[in-house]
């Protein structure tokens, strides 16, 4: 370990006390780190003040980064501010794996440390959608994977994708997939073969080979990396 990587620091009172009041007299003195995000901050960052006992302090941003820590977005304690699309990158696979969980866009601003505003912004620009509309989109397919490989009833697939409330669930996947969920399980278990829908009343494009497999029907309905999500305890909205 070279000289700029230092001996962990202890969160003393005072260091603490300058963390929660965003104290910049102390930011040539240490850093910190959030176990729980993997960033960190300089002490007068002005995201919202983590828990004490998730705190690391560091006397430098050499440090942190040995740690694996993250700089801060919003107070670049390393002097340079990470790229868009890392930050961007950071926050989809947040989303991908506390998609059923409630995810505010206030939320992910405290978790990633920017501006509601700038972080819908800057996200929508490179993914082409809110962060909102991403997590619904995860949800939805998450529904079609439960509609296709169980027997759970609505009320059982809204509760472990996320929504609380049932008729919701039913709504938004109306509304983006143009059927309701009652339909498209319905619909695909009485279809025989692709290429014997004419109608292609799902709105999906299908590539209509003779002898497609119900797996690779599956695989147009859900996209090939598409899969049901594990069973996990959920947070309702």
């Amino acid at each position: 370990m070279n000289d700029s990587i230092q001996k962990e620091l202890q969160l003393t009172d005072e260091r603490w006390q300058a963390i929660i009041h965003n104290d910049a007299a102390f930011d040539h003195q240490f850093l910190y780190g959030v176990r729980t995000t993997g960033i960190f901050c300089r002490p007068s960052c002005k995201s919202r003040p983590p828990k004490k006992e998730n705190v690391r302090i560091f006397g430098s941003a050499a440090q942190a980064i040995y740690e694996t820590f993250r700089p801060c977005k919003r107070c670049k304690p390393n002097g340079a501010q990470i790229p868009t699309e890392e930050w961007v990158d950071q926050i989809t696979q947040y989303m991908d794996k506390h998609y059923v969980n409630t995810i505010t866009l206030e939320a992910l601003s405290d978790q990633f440390h920017g501006s509601p505003y700038h972080l819908q912004r800057t996200f929508k620009r490179i993914k082409g959608v809110t962060p909102v509309e991403y997590v619904q989109r995860k949800r939805i397919n998450a529904a079609k994977a439960y509609l296709l490989e169980t027997n759970k009833s609505l009320d059982q697939i809204a509760l472990a994708i996320g929504f609380s409330s049932t008729s919701y669930f039913v709504t938004l996947f109306k509304k983006m997939t143009k059927q309701t969920p009652t339909h498209f399980r319905r619909f695909y278990m009485s279809m025989p073969n692709i290429e014997d829908d004419k109608e292609d009343s799902l709105k999906l494009q299908y590539t209509r080979n003779k002898g497609t497999s119900r797996d690779e029907q599956r695989t147009y309905l859900l996209g090939p990396t598409q899969s049901m999500p594990p069973n996990q305890k959920c947070l309702r909205q």
